[in-house]
Parts: C-alpha cells; structure tokens; sequence
C-alpha cells in the first residue's frame, strides 16, 4: 500500500524527536569486559560477566515498542554495568531473519539473547533447543522450553483504563481501537478495552480493526481515517509502527487518540489524550536474577508480566487540550487507575496462542 508523504513526514519527525536519546545504530555493543570464559551447564548460576544481545523487530527509537524495551534495557544496564555486555540488534521483523540471527548471537558465545516480539516464538523455541547453555528471553510470545522465559505485560488492564478514557471523552458515542496482527498481549488489550468502555456505557459503539502487520503504518492511518469519518472521535492503538499512523490520523482531524507503550504526546500535542507507558526493566531484574542463582533453568516457569500493580505499566498524564473530560470523569479515570493496581477490578479472561 503506497504510504503518504504525510505519514513518512510523521516517521521522520518521530525518529528525529528520539534520536538524540536513543542514537542511530544498528548495534550499541559495551564491551568494557569479557564474558566468562567457560559455559556453565544449564542447570548451574552463571556467574562471570554476561554477553547480552537484545535482538528487535523494528527501530530502537520507534516511539512504542521497540524503543520501550530499548529504553528498559539501557535501564537495566547502567545499574549492571560490571555484570554485562550489550549488544543490541535491530530490524529483525521476518521470520525468516530471526532464526539465523540467534544461531549467529549463540555461535558468538552469547550468554543471553532477547527476542523481543510474538513472531520470535517458534524459531526463538526452535534455537533454544540446540543450545541448551544459553538463556533465551522472549517477549510477548507463546511457549518456552527449559532454557528459556517469557516477559509479558498485562495488556488487558492496559486497555481497560484506555477503554474507560475512551468511553468518558467520547462525544458521539463511538470510539475504535486498532490492533497490529492478532494474538498474546494484543488480543488481550482489545477485549480489555472493551471491556473497560462497557463498564461506562454498555451501548457504546466500539469499532475494531487488526492490520495483520505491526508496522503496516499506512494500513493503520487508513484505518483510522476512516473511524474518525464515520463518527468515532477516540482511537486506541496497540503499538509498533501501526501506532504512528493512528497517531497521524489523529493529528489530521483534530481528535483524539490514546497511544500504547511510550509517552507519544510528543507526536501530537494537541491530540494524544493520554497512553500506556510499559517499563519493561522491572521484568528484566527478576529475569536476571533468576539466570544468576540458576533457578531460571526448569520446566513449567511462569510468564514475568509487568503489571499495574508491580509499576511495570503505567498511565502517561491526562492531556485534555479539548475539555472533554469533567472533574468526575478524570477522577473516575484516577480511581480506575488505582483499583487496577490493587487488582480490585475484574478483567476479561482471554486465552490466545
């Protein structure tokens, strides 16, 4: 689908913006030491310096999600700086890139390689297999195997607060949410969604659409124009580069859209009413320390979710330039807010592959 100029002009500006604080190159390798100089079997702690890669499936400085875990692995470094090395990797979206670059990481002597994204299930599984001395971390995906572990986040509680945002602010009673490819947390943070703008008004008119493509950010802007044509004036994205082009969409009409795992007011002062931000070192810390005293080599491990109650998802600041929003409605938002980090509130059980 041919993109606009417009959507270009917003990719450029969104990379300019975060540039300076995430920098330009493929790789940021910190080599100020050498990893341990024997492999430990998997089932000992690893002690010694660790080699980390961290392998992206877009640009570390997207504004959603790849800048988000780039931002909480440089988080997690500057307080582990003489416990590892980093190198980071991106632009791994295909399936078929993904495979031959965590053999290359493993081949390396990596102690530890992050596949950061749905679409690294299989082959991140598959490699993990052949080197049964090496930590595999994969984000947001759908099985394991005894040397490896999955991050998450809880999504569902994510898009129950931006539903309950949407439902208060809408004037015409018609909100949307838009979605990359369908499954894990992003099916999750859709019903949530729904959920949580039913909890406010059961009639609303919600619209729905899945791209089928993280970062089909044209499919994403033609999708949103047309909600906001047919009436909708309050869209939530669910991340990656999708997101810059609902955020677009948004900026074009003047109305409003809530933005999913970075701060994106940047993007649309005017017009990003408030967002998820995702702080994905609180899951790193308790990964590490599992690698560390060697518990993290097992069957059967639990999926480390960042969470509302754990600080590891969080609300950016209400930004209502339009004055939609009452007293009430922004401190019906505030409690929300408060009960889901108390897990006060009954979420939607959704279970997708």
């Amino acid at each position: 689908m041919k993109k606009s100029k417009k959507i270009l002009a917003l990719v450029l500006a969104a990379v300019m913006v975060c540039s300076t604080a995430a920098g330009c190159s493929s790789s940021s390798g910190t080599s100020s030491g050498s990893s341990s100089s024997a492999k430990s079997s998997s089932s000992e702690a690893k002690t010694g310096k660790l080699k980390v890669a961290l392998v992206l499936p877009g640009k570390k400085d997207d504004v959603s999600f790849n800048q988000a875990m780039y931002r909480g692995m440089n988080d997690y470094y500057e307080q582990h700086k003489d416990e590892i090395d980093l190198t980071v990797v991106e632009n791994i979206y295909e399936v078929s890139d993904i495979e031959p670059t965590l053999i290359e990481y493993a081949d390396e002597g990596y102690d530890v390689i992050i596949g950061h994204g749905y679409q690294f299930t299989e082959p991140l599984v598959k490699v993990a297999k052949q080197y049964p001395n090496v930590a595999f971390l994969l984000g947001c995906g759908a099985d394991e195997t005894t040397n490896s572990a999955m991050y998450d986040v809880q999504l569902e509680a994510g898009g129950y607060l931006m539903g309950v945002i949407a439902a208060l602010a809408t004037q015409s009673n018609k909100i949307g949410v838009i979605g990359g490819g369908q499954g894990s947390e992003i099916t999750r943070g859709h019903e949530g969604y729904k959920a949580g703008a039913k909890s406010i008004n059961p009639d609303i008119d919600i619209q729905e659409v899945y791209t089928g493509d993280w970062n089909d950010t044209s499919g994403a802007y033609e999708a949103a124009i047309g909600m906001y044509d047919s009436g909708v004036d309050v869209i939530w994205h669910s991340g990656d580069g999708i997101g810059l082009g609902v955020v677009q969409a948004a900026a074009e009409k003047d109305l409003y859209v809530l933005g999913n795992v970075e701060d994106q007011k940047q993007l649309a002062p005017k017009d990003v009413l408030c967002g998820l931000q995702y702080q994905w070192a609180n899951a790193l810390d308790t990964i590490f320390k599992e690698i560390r005293d060697g518990s993290f080599y097992k069957d059967n491990k639990e999926v480390i979710m960042i969470n509302v109650a754990n600080g590891g998802l969080s609300m950016t600041e209400l930004n209502d330039t339009k004055g939609w929003l009452t007293d009430d409605e922004k401190a019906k938002i505030k409690d929300t807010y408060e009960k889901l980090g108390k897990n006060e509130i009954e979420l939607p059980e959704v279970k997708v592959q």
